[in-house]
């Protein structure tokens, strides 16, 4: 339904977040109504436009009367342009208020889905088409916004170069288990990407620093709230580096990141109610916990009765005992030379201990686990073809992987983080799957 001509939907439009250059100014806003209340003859609607939320205030004497029955039955969602002026106000929110002159509606919404009601998750995973618009979703995505820009930032001021890695892959990377099989490529089996570390390596080899940044893919049956089955991942490799580099690397980029979302969204952390001395507390340098006392740790909980069950040494860690390490300190902890029959076959060995890889997981505190994994990756040809052969993968799938090591093999390291892992870190929220606009899950693939 249009109350106006069109004259102002084609005005040059003014976004929310710019009201502080246009105090005493008159501006026309485009965007959907957040809500709406009345007092008498006087409405309130709050705008949203992608870039904030204002309250506007319409006067019943100072518009049309077409315009003013129009607005008043506008419902949540409804699209609608204003024009008005703007107004300084400290008890505003964003601390500005629009005086409506004039309206144009796009389309009156009524039946919104989402009401300000309790839903349960699932009705809202059902619509997260819509769920996106609520306060809370947009803030957590503009957060995942800040942390994929702080991390391509970082990188690329370090001087490394951006060299994706493809997403159809020949051979597993991570573990045959958990692989998604595509059946397109004749003759010869294929598989979404697990990790781009094998061809890391390789894009380092020629870059001396580089990294890739996309989706990953993996088929793991876990509903816990630390997995999607889609996700993204920053994966740095560096030439000429060892497992001490991978750490300082790590801890540098997560600092960096930190800072840059305690200083570009301040606002989003409110709306989240994320304790901000959380994420100040992300400065290097990190502590680091060789794998052998962390098992110590974790079996001294367990004496104590915080933890169910004994850990033994020769395990990987599960969530609950990532959660009691990280929980012994301030900041996220370095745990570093795990046994290597829980690493990938790629890892470099300890020469002091064959029994151990020269690998470092960095664990975030609050329960969010590892949200860094990575190392030093083995050089030598004969000990990659026994590794390959061992983990029963076909060999003739990693003979260009085996290249690198027949020409101008090099100490090398580097590491993966989930993009979701260390966005529901910094926002404070529980589950991974409002980190990521359309989630995939065990049992989701819609919408």
């Amino acid at each position: 339904m249009t109350t106006q001509s069109s004259a102002i939907a084609s005005d040059q439009q003014t976004y929310i977040n710019q009201l502080s250059q246009y105090d005493g100014k008159e501006v026309t806003l485009k965007g959907w109504v957040y809500n709406l209340r009345s007092s008498g003859k006087i409405l309130f609607p709050q705008l949203r436009d992608g870039t904030g939320i204002v309250q506007c205030v319409v006067l019943k004497n100072s518009i049309a009367p077409e315009t003013w029955e129009a607005l008043k039955a506008l419902g949540q969602e409804s699209s609608v342009v204003i024009r008005g002026k703007v107004r300084a106000d400290s008890r505003a929110p964003g601390g500005y208020e629009i005086d409506v002159t004039g309206a144009e509606v796009l389309q009156q919404v009524h039946d919104y889905p989402i009401t300000p009601k309790e839903h349960g998750t699932e009705f809202l995973m059902d619509h997260r088409h819509l769920w996106l618009r609520s306060r809370r979703q947009h803030a957590v995505l503009k957060v995942r916004h800040t942390v994929v820009q702080a991390v391509r930032n970082f990188l690329d001021q370090d001087g490394f170069t951006l060299a994706d890695s493809p997403i159809f892959t020949p051979a597993a990377c991570e573990g045959t288990t958990t692989l998604f099989e595509v059946e397109y490529f004749e003759g010869e089996k294929a598989y979404l990407t697990q990790s781009g570390q094998l061809y890391n390596e390789a894009t380092a080899a020629a870059f001396g620093k580089a990294y890739c940044f996309g989706p990953t893919f993996r088929a793991e049956k876990s509903k816990t709230r630390r997995h999607l089955t889609e996700f993204w991942m920053v994966e740095p490799e560096m030439a000429y580096a060892h497992l001490e580099d991978v750490m300082l690397l790590a801890e540098r980029m997560l600092g960096y990141i930190a800072g840059r979302v305690l200083e570009d969204r301040k606002e989003e952390l409110k709306v989240l109610e994320r304790d901000t001395s959380k994420l100040e507390a992300i400065v290097p340098p990190f502590p680091r916990v060789h794998y052998d006392d962390a098992v110590k740790m974790l079996q001294e909980g367990f004496d104590k009765g915080v933890l169910e069950s004994r850990f033994e040494w020769g395990g990987d860690f599960g969530a609950p005992d990532e959660t009691y390490i990280s929980g012994q300190f301030e900041k996220p902890v370095m745990v570093h030379h795990y046994p290597a029959v829980v690493k990938a076959f790629y890892m470099a060995r300890d020469p002091e201990r064959e029994e151990l890889a020269l690998g470092v997981d960095v664990l975030a505190p609050e329960g969010y686990g590892e949200v860094i994994g990575g190392g030093e990756r083995a050089t030598s040809l004969e000990f990659l073809k026994e590794q390959i052969a061992l983990h029963q993968l076909p060999q003739e799938a990693f003979e260009w992987y085996l290249d690198l090591r027949r020409y101008g093999s090099i100490p090398h390291a580097g590491f993966g983080m989930g993009i979701e892992r260390c966005t529901a870190w910094m926002s404070g929220i529980e589950h991974i799957r409002e980190t990521i606009p359309f989630p995939r899950m065990l049992y989701r693939i819609r919408p």
